[in-house]
This record gives structure tokens, C-alpha cells and sequence, in this order.
């Protein structure tokens, strides 16, 4: 019984994270990813855990969580692993008043970010 299971969207040399709703503008968190977009997985950790901002913590989750993805569910080997893809997407976004000046008031939006991270297995050309 149950559900029958979906076709694959990734190549079989991909794995993928998604970390969905995370309390931080898209502009903030894609400088983040841009760090990291493109470099060897232990590369990019090696940035993330040396990173001043405060969402590299959470980012670095992610990727570790796309890591285990690949060895886990995909026996890729985690050596040769490259960050293929790092995009950020807009989430909801939460409205506040505050008060302004002769009675008005002024908008804050309080942003959310989805992260997505795909890694991939590159081999080596000796």
C-alpha cells in the first residue's frame, strides 16, 4: 500500500538540501551562498565555520546536510563532492507598524528565505 514513490528530478550524481523559512532577508542570505557556490565541499565548510555572518551557522547545516544526502542515499563518494548549485528563494514575508511622527505610521517587513543546496560528484581528470 501506500504511495508510489517519485522519479528522481537530480541526475544520480546529485544530492540535494532544502532549508525552508529561515528568518533572514534573500539579499543577506545570497551573499552567504555566493561564498560557497562553486567550491569543494570541504572548502566551503572550511569557509562557513571561519564566516563572521551570523547565518553561516545555518547554512553550514544545510550543506552538511546535503552531504550526508549524497553518501547516505546516493553512494556518492563525499572526496570528490563540488557545491553545484546554492540559490536562495523569497519566502513570506512578515509586516509590523511602528509608530512615526503627527499620528502616520511605518512599515517593517521581516523577510524569510528558502536555501537550496545541490551538491555534486565531480571525478578527478588526472
Amino acid at each position: 500500500m501506500g504511495k508510489a514513490a517519485r522519479e528522481r528530478t537530480l541526475p544520480e550524481n546529485e544530492a540535494k538540501a532544502v532549508m525552508r523559512n529561515v528568518r533572514i532577508s534573500p539579499q543577506k542570505l545570497n551573499l552567504v551562498a555566493a561564498a560557497i557556490r562553486g567550491k569543494k565541499v570541504a572548502s566551503a565548510l572550511a569557509d562557513l565555520t571561519f564566516s563572521k555572518k551570523r547565518i553561516a551557522k545555518d547554512v553550514k547545516k544545510t550543506l552538511e546536510s546535503a552531504i550526508a544526502n549524497a553518501e547516505n542515499n546516493h553512494d556518492l563518494d563525499v572526496d570528490d563532492l563540488v557545491v553545484a548549485e546554492a540559490y536562495v528563494g523569497k519566502a513570506l514575508v512578515m509586516k509590523r507598524w511602528t509608530p512615526r511622527a503627527r499620528g502616520r505610521v511605518g512599515r517593517i517587513h521581516k523577510p524569510f528565505s528558502h536555501l537550496t543546496i545541490v551538491v555534486r560528484q565531480v571525478e578527478e581528470s588526472a
